[in-house]
């Protein structure tokens, strides 16, 4: 199944990324607050797995911007999604969440540099990045929240709603990357 989805063209690609994202978002919320227990820890596996597959299809679509950044990226968040799933955060950090802000802010570069989303979304997410990494100071993260939050959210949001709208520009994107590219 991963054969028929690599061969996807971009767009499709991106708009199966904007779903995931979408889904992730909306998951992992329930998840966390309204369901609790066994079932809460289920839905946040899910969102994990929505968040993984997503990371996977945007690394894919990015790699023609730069693969060597687009990989850094993957991993960072995967790894992040990783301390996300056990749910691990020493002396009450989020770890996930600072893996998840560098994820961005490598994410945001990956889209202003390219040539085929628009650079606004890519600005949009490395400020979302920059909000998130707030979190590696919990007194920090503390006094700035509700708007490292928002901040975060919204670039994030940005991102995923042209994704699930747009997608990407196909075109634009296999001109950048010459050649056909395969992992």
């Amino acid at each position: 199944m991963w054969e028929r989805v690599r061969e996807a063209s971009p767009r499709l690609k991106a708009k199966i990324a904007g779903i995931l994202y979408l889904a992730s978002f909306v998951v992992g919320i329930f998840g966390e607050l309204v369901v609790r227990g066994r079932l809460g820890f289920a839905f946040g596996l899910l969102a994990v797995s929505c968040s993984s597959v997503m990371t996977l299809l945007l690394c894919d679509i990015l790699k023609t911007v730069q693969r060597s950044l687009a990989l850094l990226a993957a991993s960072l968040n995967l790894v992040g999604l990783a301390f996300e799933a056990a749910r691990w955060n020493p002396q009450g950090a989020n770890v996930a969440l600072v893996f998840h802000g560098l994820y961005c802010l490598l994410i945001g570069c990956l889209v202003f540099k390219s040539a085929f989303l628009p650079r606004i979304l890519g600005a949009l997410m490395a400020f979302a990045g920059l909000a998130w990494l707030t979190f590696l100071s919990l007194p920090l993260a503390n006094r700035l929240s509700p708007w490292n939050v928002a901040s975060g959210l919204l670039g994030e949001a940005s991102l995923m709603l042209w994704l699930l709208a747009m997608g990407v520009n196909g075109q634009r994107r296999n001109e950048r990357a010459g050649v056909s590219m395969t992992f």
